[in-house]
């Protein structure tokens, strides 16, 4: 590996953890929302109420 791949903040690993703009941390963005909507998605069918009741709008 060469210093100037080094400083480059896109990495050929999809997995990699980088700050920024890049296309890992959309994914890793995209990752986090879909475990947020699985557990929104939980909550309402094991309590039988809707998400937005437990923060009292509806």
């Amino acid at each position: 590996m060469t210093s100037s791949s080094k400083s480059s903040p896109v990495s050929d690993d999809r997995n990699d953890w980088v700050w920024g703009f890049t296309p890992q941390s959309e994914i890793w963005n995209g990752r986090f929302a879909m475990i947020g909507f699985v557990s929104v998605v939980l909550v309402e069918v094991f309590s039988g109420q809707g998400f937005l009741h437990y923060w009292g709008i509806l």
